[in-house]
């Protein structure tokens, strides 16, 4: 926490995941935000969303994009997202995946930052592979689709589209 003020790390692979991500920049009003995705072409995306909110331009970075077939690029990822995750120390990382919002949270929570794992507005019928990986390593798992809640998790409150 700087000068008494949260960190939020926003992380998300690019395209829909981040924009759905954007979508909650409302609700981190007073706080530090760290936006990092899988493409700079991004940027200005993330800005224009943060000034549609009245917010301040947040920070912005990139890391490797990668799936679960490209285990060496699985490998870069984990390292860039180590890198970020130490270079802004969060208190609070938030994602709605993929791979890149994965592999974050798992650092994010072995390093005692709190987590939140929101999955993907795409999986209407089943939870994403990473999501249900995620979910029981995320203090707290959401989807946005009341048919998949469960008791166990995730917990539905809504959507962001």
């Amino acid at each position: 926490m700087r000068s008494g003020v949260p960190t939020v790390m926003a992380i998300a692979s690019a395209g829909g995941h981040l924009v759905q991500l954007c979508r909650l920049m409302p609700a981190w009003e007073g706080c530090d935000v760290v936006v990092i995705t899988t493409s700079e072409s991004y940027r200005k995306e993330v800005d224009a969303a943060a000034v549609s909110c009245g917010l301040p331009l947040p920070r912005f970075g990139v890391v490797t994009e990668a799936n679960r077939w490209q285990k060496l690029r699985l490998i870069r990822t984990a390292i860039d997202v180590a890198v970020v995750l130490m270079r802004h120390r969060p208190d609070v990382l938030i994602t709605t995946g993929a791979a890149p919002g994965y592999i974050a949270l798992r650092l994010a929570a072995m390093a005692g930052i709190r987590t939140v794992w929101l999955d993907s507005m795409a999986n209407a019928e089943t939870l994403s592979l990473s999501g249900e990986m995620a979910g029981r390593h995320a203090d707290l798992w959401l989807t946005q689709w009341h048919h998949l809640a469960r008791p166990e998790g995730p917990e539905y409150r809504g959507s962001v589209l």
